[in-house]
């Protein structure tokens, strides 16, 4: 009739169908990168922090993809690997950016990767929107911190451990939790690494020690291995959480 107080779900005509859809609420974390191995490597970048409220999704088709953490090994000289993309639907947050063990700068990605202490490089830049830059390595022995979802990783002083930036608290699982830490930065000088960023960033490590892992389904990014410790620490992997609006 004129107010059309009916829908047509189905009938002979296909074309005469309305496609349902659906408003939700996403929160969409990518995977943490990994952390530097070998000497005074950088935390790793925090997977890439997105949200989206009253999203419009059509009812089937929906493609979703947790990114993994970088995964963690021997990267001594290099850049350790960058975490997983995570989708849902059109929306795409970035792997954290992989920590430098070596002469290069630390990798770009959702947050950047932290630079390295022993050659003093830059860390990587963090994506806008979705985290932020790594920090730089310095004084020689302090590994960069990596880059978190709300602030850059610390690149400090000559004197102390770097920490990774903080990340951000979102309450779309029900209740309070903080995602996309970034990875502390190690040193050979202090008894204790750089601190992980709030929001499951793994600890770096001082003198000859293994850092720590980002946490799971976090998308926190590795901590950075002390001294001659050659192998990296893996990141965490991402979460992707949608809210429907009952």
């Amino acid at each position: 009739d004129s107010t059309q107080g009916w829908l047509v779900t189905d009938d002979g005509l296909q074309s005469t169908v309305s496609a349902l859809s659906y408003s939700v609420d996403c929160l969409v974390i990518a995977g943490g990168a990994a952390g530097g191995g070998g000497y005074y490597g950088g935390g790793g970048g925090a997977g890439g922090f997105r949200t989206a409220t009253g999203f419009a999704v059509a009812a089937t088709g929906l493609t979703v993809t947790v990114g993994a953490g970088g995964s963690g090994s021997n990267y001594n000289g290099s850049v350790a690997s960058n975490g997983g993309n995570s989708v849902f639907s059109s929306i795409t947050s970035l792997g954290g950016g992989g920590a430098s063990a070596g002469s290069h700068a630390g990798a770009n990605g959702g947050s950047g990767g932290g630079g390295n202490g022993g050659h003093n490089t830059a860390g990587g830049s963090g994506t806008s929107g979705q985290g932020n830059n790594g920090g730089n390595g310095v004084g020689q022995y302090f590994g960069g911190g990596g880059g978190g979802a709300s602030a850059a990783g610390g690149s400090g002083t000559s004197t102390s451990a770097i920490a990774g930036g903080a990340g951000t608290a979102s309450s779309y699982s029900g209740s309070s939790v903080t995602y996309a830490g970034g990875g502390g930065g190690s040193t050979d000088t202090a008894t204790a690494g750089g601190a992980g960023g709030a929001g499951g960033g793994g600890k770096g490590f001082g003198n000859d020690g293994a850092g720590t892992a980002g946490t799971a389904n976090t998308g926190g990014g590795g901590g950075a291995g002390g001294n001659a410790i050659t192998n990296s620490t893996s990141g965490g992997s991402g979460i992707v959480i949608i809210r429907y609006l009952t």
